[in-house]
């Protein structure tokens, strides 16, 4: 094995390798847990679907040549099933084209075996890490929700009448109200937002992307 720099384990993540040759997955398995890993091997796609895998913090390693499927056909699938952990391809018989049409689908990286310990090291956490934006990201945008979700009807519709940069009198001419009650719910709005100014405001619309009622 190549030389292994010292490095922080990632939590809980776990790395999910896809690949029929058995033992380059135990050795890939005997990796990942040398850094605090915890590695799940797959000889097929089939199986891996097939497993029910929680949605948990972690990647996707997987192998071109799969015995069912063709590795970046099988990237394609895991996209339209909607399944988001990013993806590490490897293959023995990589060219340019391949690489290109992975990195196009979302991979986080394309390594051509044989590849060196610390290339596969480097490039999965950089997956778990990619992850882990995701992830906070997303708990993120669910707690706006949730907060936008508090605001009544009315208030909804000013803040989005707000947030697309109407003043407070056009919004009142639109809705037939008058702009004292327009600024009303404006304040609710941004006091149940957590929004400190309007660009703040505006960011959350943008991130939440709610229909108007």
């Amino acid at each position: 094995m190549a030389p292994v720099k010292p490095f922080e384990s990632s939590d809980d993540a776990v790395v999910h390798v896809v690949d029929d040759d058995a033992s380059l997955a135990a050795a890939l398995e005997s990796l990942f847990e040398t850094v605090g890993l915890t590695a799940r091997t797959y000889p097929s796609a089939r199986d891996f679907i097939g497993s029910g895998v929680i949605d948990t913090l972690g990647c996707i390693v997987i192998d071109i040549r799969l015995p069912d499927i063709n590795g970046l056909e099988f990237q394609a699938q895991l996209t339209r099933m909607g399944v988001l952990l990013p993806v590490v391809m490897m293959t023995g018989y990589g060219d340019i084209p391949m690489s290109v049409r992975a990195m196009k689908g979302g991979a986080v990286d394309f390594l051509a075996k044989p590849f060196r310990d610390q290339d596969m090291l480097d490039a999965v956490m950089t997956a778990i890490e990619r992850d882990r934006r995701r992830r906070a990201a997303d708990s993120t945008v669910s707690q706006m929700r949730d907060r936008f979700e508090t605001l009544s009807a009315r208030e909804q519709e000013v803040m989005l009448m707000v947030t697309t940069g109407k003043l407070n009198k056009q919004i009142a001419a639109e809705l037939g109200i008058s702009e004292i009650t327009v600024k009303i719910h404006r304040g609710a709005g941004m006091r149940k937002m957590g929004a400190r100014t309007l660009p703040d405001l505006v960011r959350m619309a943008e991130a939440l992307k709610p229909k108007k009622r």
